[in-house]
């Protein structure tokens, strides 16, 4: 493995473990809502339920980018990290640089956009 591979593996990794620390950090806020209303309002439950699919919508964004980040890890491992996996060619390195687990070239990704 390059230096310049390595260097990418430890960018990916670090925000692996970041995304990882804010899922372990969130596991509370997507309890149950408790539904009885002596304990708790029904204006406070609406608040808390609210709370609560926003944190799991805040859960799945997490876990879609960990996986992109893996399979970018897999790229990587099967030298094939860079190349846009829709159309083969070379995704840019400012690409890349602002997303390291890019998988498609930014022709291909605007294209998907549609």
């Amino acid at each position: 493995m390059s230096a310049d591979d390595e260097k990418i593996r430890k960018v990916l990794l670090e925000r692996r473990r970041e995304l990882e620390t804010l899922t372990d950090i969130a596991a509370d806020g997507s309890a149950p809502v408790t539904l009885d209303q002596q304990s708790v309002g029904r204006l406070s439950r609406m608040d808390a339920m609210q709370r609560q699919a926003m944190s799991q919508e805040q859960e799945r964004r997490r876990a879609g980018e960990i996986l992109r980040i893996e399979r970018a890890l897999q790229r990587l491992e099967e030298g094939e990290y860079g190349i846009c996996a829709e159309c083969g060619e070379d995704i840019s390195a400012n690409r890349l640089s602002a997303d390291p687990a890019a998988h498609l070239c930014i022709t291909c990704a605007r294209m998907g956009e549609r």
